[in-house]
């Protein structure tokens, strides 16, 4: 790789991250010195060193230390970027979210079911003692009540005072008055600048996004299904999407500049849907 082109410390994790996904590098093997690798890349060691960080902060080192070259981690369980169900996969993240002092979850969703249940997990480490965050700062968009949903909607189509559509409503309003109680209380029970806000959407999202302290992002389609459900002595049959059971897609900063990409630009989306066309949401 060596000549006349300068390589980032991020372009050189990545060639090295790809070395190690082609099974180039094992786990247990030692990378080349850092003088090998500066004169691989035409660079020089304090770039290298800043490539074995994000390597390191990626998991995938181990070892590292100006004695000797570090190792290639062992996989631990399954990988970060394996696809996992909404309630299997989001409250673990929360919980490593919540493990920094300053704390900023953005959420675009259907209804704030899914979030209200995993972030029961980081409350509860609070309380625990094992998460001491300062701050806590967390921006949900959802629809906004005044609009014809997409989704849910009854299979018959829509009509005047549509029960779905209230059945909707009814649960939007609980669960993110249930997640606005739960942060809220940390306040006075931990001392914790808490902050927690609503804005409405004009549109029905076709998409859950869930970006977390601007370092990954986790992505999950609503997939549409009919189906049944009782609600008031009534049985409605609907096109909705269970969002707990949306598969969520995990790009992480720093685990490349694609996810990078991804990241920054999905959170550029959230930023500016909340600072421009998204209105006050009123839980009633």
């Amino acid at each position: 790789m060596n000549g006349s082109r300068s390589f980032s410390p991020q372009e050189i994790a990545d060639a090295l991250r790809d070395r190690i996904r082609t099974g180039e590098l094992r786990a247990g093997d030692r990378l080349p010195t850092q003088a090998d690798l500066a004169e691989e890349f035409g660079v020089e060691r304090g770039a290298v060193r800043q490539a074995l960080r994000v390597l390191q902060e990626a998991g995938l080192l181990t070892n590292v230390s100006k004695g000797s070259p570090p190792r290639i981690a062992e996989p631990v369980g399954p990988g970060r970027d394996e696809p996992q169900r909404t309630m299997v996969g989001l409250a673990p993240r929360l919980a490593e979210a919540f493990a920094e002092q300053n704390v900023r979850i953005d959420a675009a969703c259907l209804t704030a079911q899914s979030l209200m249940l995993a972030m029961g997990e980081s409350v509860r480490l609070i309380h625990e003692g094992r998460a001491r965050p300062e701050s806590i700062n967390v921006r949900v968009l959802l629809p906004s009540r005044k609009i014809t949903l997409a989704f849910p909607v009854s299979v018959e189509g829509r009509g005047d005072d549509d029960p779905v559509h209230q059945r909707w409503l009814k649960m939007r309003n609980a669960q993110a008055q249930v997640l606005e109680y739960n942060l809220g209380s940390l306040r006075s029970t931990h001392g914790i600048d808490v902050q927690i806000s609503f804005r409405a959407l004009p549109f029905t999202p076709p998409i859950k996004l869930y970006l977390l302290n601007e370092k990954e992002a986790l992505l999950g389609y609503y997939v549409l299904d009919e189906r049944e459900e009782e609600y008031e002595s009534q049985t409605l049959e609907m096109y909705d999407a269970l969002g707990s059971q949306s598969v969520l897609f995990a790009f992480l900063k720093q685990a490349g500049q694609r996810d990078a990409a991804f990241v920054e630009e999905s959170q550029k989306w959230f930023n500016a849907l909340w600072e421009t066309i998204t209105t006050d949401l009123t839980l009633s």
